[in-house]
């Protein structure tokens, strides 16, 4: 069984590395495919934090990826999903509902979350340890 999931994966974290795990779990070959750029920038208004080819590589070296991919167009997730043969789609379930369309191809699974973790909230945590870092600095000085 071939299961396909998708995202942006930047600054990859324990939640990325559970759900992954979660989805290799309900096959034999996981396909990642990883927002490109542009694509993350449309999506969040943001560029990344490490460029496609970086995130492309960290999500290749974790253990139980097959295959990865660079994700161009949401439009284009059901041509991926039949490219790549993909027999399961899974999503975080935060977007329960919103691939339902896919499951007339292919069996759509919503995995949970890892609570309080986010790309988001990691960013937030190595601004604030960052800025404590510098104040600390410039205290001493």
């Amino acid at each position: 069984m071939k299961v396909i999931t998708f995202g942006t994966f930047d600054m990859p974290h324990i939640g990325h590395v559970k759900i992954l795990n979660r989805a290799k779990e309900l096959g034999d070959h996981l396909i990642v495919g990883v927002s490109s750029d542009d694509l993350n920038l449309f999506k969040k208004g943001r560029k990344p934090i490490y460029s496609q080819d970086e995130r492309m590589f960290l999500i290749n070296s974790f253990k139980g990826v097959d295959q990865v991919f660079l994700e161009e167009s949401l439009e284009l997730k059901r041509e991926y999903i039949l490219n790549y043969k993909a027999d399961i789609l899974v999503m975080g379930d935060d977007w329960k509902g919103k691939f339902d369309e896919f499951s007339d191809i292919c069996q759509v699974v919503y995995l949970p979350r890892t609570p309080s973790i986010s790309t988001t909230s990691v960013i937030e945590v190595v601004k604030t340890n960052h800025f404590d870092q510098e104040e600390l600095t410039s205290q001493k000085n």
